[in-house]
C-alpha cells in the first residue's frame, strides 16, 4: 500500500474541511483571533486581499454612479424600534451601549457611569440612521436620486464565531439609494447584483448563482431581496452578496418623502446592497488546497516572488542584482488594469523554508533564481495553480507574465466552475432529496450533498423537512423562462425551481 501523501496543511479537505479552512488561515499569516471575543485581527496578507478587494469593487460603485459617505457608528434605539420587522430581525445580534464614561469602583477597578437617557445600537447595519438622514436632505423630487455608499465595521452578537465567515465585529461595505420611482429602485438593485456577480467571477474568479431569495430568507423589512451564491469546496453554500429592495418601508419608517412632478406628498423607494470580509473567507474555500491558500492573481497582494538561491557571500553578490534587475523588468509589465507586483525574498532562511512558506500563502508565482539559473539567463518558476516547476527563460518570464498570470485565474475559475456543475443536481423526487443531504455515515466528516435544483412551494412541513437535514433554499435563480412543475414535498404547484443546500 502506497505510503499517504504528505501535504503542508493538516487536517487535509476530505479528513476535516472545517479545521482545514482554519489552518489554512494560520499557514497563510491572514488573520487570528482577537483578545475580543468573537472578534479577529487580520494581518497585512489578509489586509491586502480585502484592500485589492476594496479597490476594485469601490471602482464599480463609482463607475455606476455612487458616491462614499460616512454615517456614524451608534444608532439611536428608538430609530430601529420604527421599522418593527427590521428591529426583530436583528434584535438578538444588536450590542448595545447603555453609559458613557467609566469610574474607579469600590474594590479598585472601573465601573460604568453616566447612563444614556437612550441606549445606543452599536450599527449591524445603517438602513434606519441613513434613513433618518436622507429624510432630512429630501425635499423634492429634484433631491433624487440618491446614491451612496459607505465603507464601515459592523457588529452583530455571534455565539459560535468562524474567521472571516462569521465574527462579531466585520468590515463591509454598505450601499443605501432612494429614488423617485419604483422601477428605478428596482433597477438599481438589480445592476448592484449584477456588479457583485461580475466582481466574483472575473476578479475572485468564483462561479456564483444569481437570485431572489424567498419570503423566509429575505432581509428584515424588504420588500425583496437578490444575492449570489456560490459553491465551496465542501459543497457547502456561502452567501456572497445582497441586494434589497426596500419598497416604501423604510421611507415610512424614517419620513423620507418629497413633492413629485404633480406638486403630491410621496414616499421615495429605497434600496440597500453589500458585501463583507466573507469574501476573503470565500476566497480561502473555493480554490485552495491541502498545501494552503491558493489566490486569484487579479487579487492577489502580490504576483511573484523572486527567491535568491545562495549557498556563500560570493554567490549572493552575483545573484541579488541579477534578481533586482529582474524584478524591476517584471514590475513593469502590466496586468490585470494594473502592473505586475512582484518582490525579492531575500531573508536570511533555507530556500525549502522560504519556497514552502510562499506556497502556504498562495503567492501565484515563485520564481527561484541561483548561479545555474543566472549561467543560464533563467529561472526555475512554480504555479500555485500547479504542482510542477519548469525552468523558463528570463525573456520569455518577463515577455509573458501577465499571459500567465490570467491563464491562471481562468484554470481557477474553470475549475471551481467544473466542481459546481459535478455536484448540482436536478431532483424531482423527495426520497432522493433526503438522500443527496444525507451523509452515509454522520460520525464521519464526509463530504455530501451539493446544490440541488427542485420546485418548491410554501410550506410548513417544507420548512420542518429542511430544518431536519439542516438545509436550506438558497435563491430562485434568475431564468429566462419560466418552468412550471409540482413541489417535490408537498405536490403543490411550483411556477419554478429552486437551489438547495446546506450553507454557511
Amino acid at each position: 500500500m502506497a505510503d499517504k501523501a504528505k501535504h503542508a496543511i493538516s487536517p487535509t479537505r476530505e479528513e476535516d474541511y472545517p479545521e482545514w479552512y482554519q489552518q489554512v488561515i494560520r499557514a497563510a499569516d491572514l488573520a487570528e483571533n482577537s483578545p475580543v471575543r468573537g472578534c479577529m485581527v487580520i494581518k497585512p496578507w489578509g489586509w491586502g486581499i480585502w484592500e485589492n478587494m476594496q479597490r476594485v469593487l469601490d471602482g464599480m460603485f463609482k463607475a455606476t454612479g455612487h458616491e462614499n459617505a460616512y454615517f456614524p457608528l451608534f444608532i439611536p434605539m428608538s430609530f430601529l424600534e420604527k421599522e418593527a420587522e427590521h428591529v426583530e430581525g436583528f434584535a438578538k445580534e444588536c450590542a448595545v451601549v447603555t453609559h458613557h464614561r467609566l469610574e474607579p469602583g469600590p474594590d479598585g477597578g472601573l465601573v460604568p457611569a453616566g447612563k444614556l437617557d437612550e441606549p445606543l445600537i452599536v450599527r449591524p447595519t445603517s438602513e434606519t440612521i441613513i434613513g433618518a438622514m436622507y429624510a432630512q436632505w429630501v425635499q423634492s423630487y429634484r433631491d433624487l436620486p440618491i446614491l451612496i455608499n459607505q465603507w464601515a465595521n459592523v457588529v452583530r452578537w455571534e455565539l459560535r464565531t468562524r474567521l472571516f465567515l462569521r465574527t462579531t465585529e466585520f468590515l463591509w461595505q454598505e450601499g443605501h439609494t432612494a429614488h423617485a420611482a419604483e422601477v428605478e429602485a428596482r433597477e438599481e438593485t438589480a445592476r448592484m447584483l449584477a456588479v457583485y456577480a461580475d466582481f466574483a467571477e472575473n476578479w475572485m474568479a468564483m462561479p456564483v448563482i444569481q437570485g431572489e431569495k424567498t419570503a423566509g430568507e429575505r432581509f428584515p423589512g424588504a420588500v425583496s431581496t437578490l444575492s449570489i451564491e456560490a459553491m465551496m469546496q465542501d459543497r457547502k453554500a456561502l452567501q456572497a452578496g445582497t441586494s434589497h429592495f426596500l419598497g416604501q418601508n423604510f421611507s415610512r419608517a424614517q419620513g423620507i418623502k418629497f413633492q413629485d412632478q404633480n406638486g403630491q406628498e410621496v414616499f421615495a423607494w429605497t434600496t440597500s446592497w453589500g458585501v463583507s470580509t466573507r469574501l476573503v473567507g470565500a476566497l480561502v474555500m473555493v480554490h485552495s488546497d491541502d498545501d494552503g491558500l491558493v489566490l486569484p492573481p487579479r487579487l492577489a497582494p502580490k504576483h511573484v516572488v523572486i527567491l535568491p538561491i545562495c549557498r556563500n557571500d560570493a554567490e549572493r553578490a552575483q545573484v541579488l542584482p541579477y534578481c533586482e534587475s529582474l524584478m524591476q523588468e517584471l514590475n513593469a509589465q502590466s496586468f490585470g488594469g494594473g502592473s505586475v507586483r512582484a518582490w525579492i525574498d531575500d531573508r536570511d532562511l533555507r530556500g525549502g523554508e522560504k519556497n514552502w512558506q510562499h506556497v502556504k500563502r498562495g503567492v501565484p508565482l515563485r520564481a527561484e533564481v541561483g548561479p545555474r539559473d543566472i549561467a543560464k539567463n533563467a529561472v526555475f518558476l512554480g504555479r500555485r495553480d500547479k504542482a510542477e516547476k519548469l525552468a523558463i527563460g528570463r525573456q520569455e518570464l518577463v515577455q509573458t507574465v501577465g499571459s500567465i498570470l490570467d491563464e491562471m485565474q481562468t484554470n481557477l475559475y474553470q475549475r471551481a466552475f467544473a466542481l459546481r456543475e459535478s455536484n448540482t443536481r436536478v431532483i424531482d423526487d423527495v426520497d432522493e432529496f433526503r438522500e443527496f443531504f444525507t451523509p452515509k455515515n454522520p460520525d464521519e466528516p464526509e463530504i455530501h450533498g451539493g446544490f440541488a435544483s427542485c420546485h418548491w412551494a410554501e410550506d410548513e412541513a417544507v420548512d420542518r423537512l429542511l430544518a431536519e437535514l439542516k438545509v436550506t433554499i438558497r435563491c430562485i435563480p434568475h431564468q429566462a423562462e419560466p418552468e412550471p412543475g409540482r413541489c417535490i414535498f408537498t405536490g403543490k404547484p411550483s411556477a419554478g425551481r429552486a437551489i438547495f443546500a446546506k450553507a454557511y
